[in-house]
């Protein structure tokens, strides 16, 4: 038996133990190979949960539900307002622990009145290396990570979710909007949608792993470094600088370091505090 396979088998006994549980679903790939392990572990005790925020695009939504569907999985949508949260607004550098600790408080009150012994999150192990107040969040409310324990990192995760024929194994990595938007700098509805409108304009251009960060009146775009050159090929350099402009945009430029997770994190330190550099 091969290493992902052996964890494989880890992750249905972390299961099967827990009983019953709340799957934070976002519809991306670790949150579909997780729920889907649940379902087949613990069938009708696994239910999926999914917050309905400014923060998600449309169309994560229709994903998450698309799969939880195809997964038969009973998927319960919840609002939030992240907006409203005291202090996320402000855009600290522990934002993530401002949103996770009042997204894991809805989904336990919903876990205890489903009746479901616990909650988890699809966090990995490569996760852990990175800087992630959210992880703080969880672990104050006793927030499972069945994935962390049973030491499967996101590449292991990828290939026993195509070896599972699961839809979203080759999925792009995607976040929530807020990391679109510098530290310090007010996170409000109007950037948001600025973002998403922004970033559907390039995905209809045919990019997969992509950003537009929020940079006031400048979008910087970031896309994976294979598709790089492709940004300034015409027509589609004259398209995408259309399409941020009409959106408000007065200066596209593009990031020649592409797309790389958490770059907004580059200018804090591993304190969390703003690089004073």
């Amino acid at each position: 038996m091969d290493k992902p396979e052996k964890k494989l088998n880890e992750l249905r006994e972390i299961l099967a133990d827990m009983g019953s549980v709340l799957v934070g679903f976002s519809g991306g790939v670790d949150s579909s190979f997780l729920l889907a392990i649940a379902v087949e572990v613990l069938d009708q005790q696994a239910v999926a949960a999914t917050a309905h925020s400014q923060l998600f695009s449309g169309w994560e939504l229709e994903q998450a539900a698309a799969v939880a569907e195809q997964l038969g999985v009973r998927h319960i949508a919840f609002e939030m307002d992240h907006l409203a949260l005291e202090g996320f607004a402000d855009n600290p550098p522990d934002r993530c622990y401002l949103c996770k600790r009042a997204l894991f408080g809805q989904m336990q009150q919903i876990a205890q009145r489903e009746e479901l012994s616990w909650v988890a999150h699809a966090e990995q192990i490569d996760d852990l290396s990175q800087w992630r107040p959210g992880h703080r969040a969880a672990e104050e409310l006793g927030i499972r990570a069945p994935l962390v324990e049973a030491g499967l990192s996101k590449a292991e995760v990828r290939e026993l979710s195509h070896k599972l024929e699961l839809p979203t194994w080759n999925l792009p990595v995607n976040a929530c909007l807020a990391t679109r938007i510098p530290y310090g700098e007010v996170i409000t509805r109007e950037k948001l949608e600025q973002i998403q409108v922004a970033e559907e304009a390039l995905r209809e251009l045919g990019f997969r792993q992509l950003r537009v960060r929020h940079h006031g009146l400048l979008a910087r775009i970031e896309v994976s470094p294979a598709e790089l050159s492709c940004l300034v090929e015409e027509p589609v350099r004259q398209q995408m600088v259309a399409a941020l402009k009409e959106v408000g945009f007065a200066y596209v430029t593009v990031d020649l370091a592409g797309y790389r997770s958490g770059s907004m994190d580059e200018v804090i330190d591993s304190s969390g505090e703003d690089d004073e550099e």
